[in-house]
């Protein structure tokens, strides 16, 4: 978080980190297909998982969850928070500018044109930055992740979801939430955490095909955790019988 008597812009992030518009952080030079290898990278399972989603979103189902991967990742990785503070801050002008259709970040090509509401998830941000300093726990709102999970839940119906369906949802914003603290377990806790967190863990929410999948799949890892210690990416067999049944809706992904 920014110092105390840090001086402040106007969205809550610390002035002296704001990088002018016709600037960017250096990952900003990377091609969008850096970012989702990156991603792809960590969750090899979905390369399994994408057959369950119609060819025409998987592309931008995967920058997708490469930027939710990046923003988070700025927000909880590292022993220093100053670095991921500056790239938050950064990102806060880069997503009100898509929604402005302006944009410099790869992902930008393919995730700004769709109909998201950008200037939400970028408002979110100081509360997933300020979610860092909070101790670990099983609940969204205890651990300060329910207004990244809401515009996080916005943008996905945007970006995924059916007319019917664009409305707030509490039980899909839930769920969300869930796969953030289970994020943020992958990258710093430990076994015991992990199994106290599935305990914890919702049903699932009506939520798009892309997000019941992710959940799947980050329950696995969660799983793996619980009784091994390590989240490490399971079997193929075993990802393809999750990810079918999440993206079919016939089981919830515990």
């Amino acid at each position: 978080m920014a110092p105390v008597g840090a001086p402040h812009g106007r969205d809550g992030f610390a002035a002296k980190t704001l990088a002018p518009m016709g600037r960017s952080y250096n990952d900003a030079v990377k091609a969008a297909d850096e970012f989702i290898a990156k991603w792809h990278a960590r969750w090899p399972e979905w390369g399994i998982g994408a057959v369950f989603l119609p060819e025409a979103e998987r592309e931008t189902a995967f920058a997708w969850f490469a930027l939710v991967q990046e923003l988070t990742d700025a927000a909880w990785g590292g022993a220093d928070a100053t670095p991921g503070l500056a790239k938050l801050a950064w990102w806060n002008e880069e997503l009100q500018g898509w929604a402005k259709g302006a944009r410099r970040h790869p992902l930008g090509e393919i995730l700004q044109p769709r109909p998201a509401p950008w200037r939400e998830l970028a408002a979110s941000l100081l509360s997933l930055q300020a979610s860092r300093e909070l101790p670990p726990a099983s609940d969204p709102v205890t651990a300060g992740l329910a207004p990244f999970a809401h515009a996080v839940d916005g943008c996905e119906q945007g970006l995924f979801g059916e007319a019917a369906n664009v409305s707030p949802d509490e039980d899909r914003a839930v769920a969300i939430g869930f796969d953030l603290l289970a994020q943020r377990q992958l990258l710093q806790g430990e076994a015991a955490d992990a199994r106290n967190l599935l305990v914890a863990a919702p049903t699932a929410g009506n939520n798009t095909r892309p997000r019941r999948v992710q959940s799947a799949l980050l329950r696995q890892r969660l799983r793996a955790m619980a009784t091994g210690g390590q989240a490490r990416p399971p079997g193929a067999w075993r990802s393809l019988w999750r990810a079918w049944r999440a993206a079919r809706a016939t089981a919830r992904p515990r």
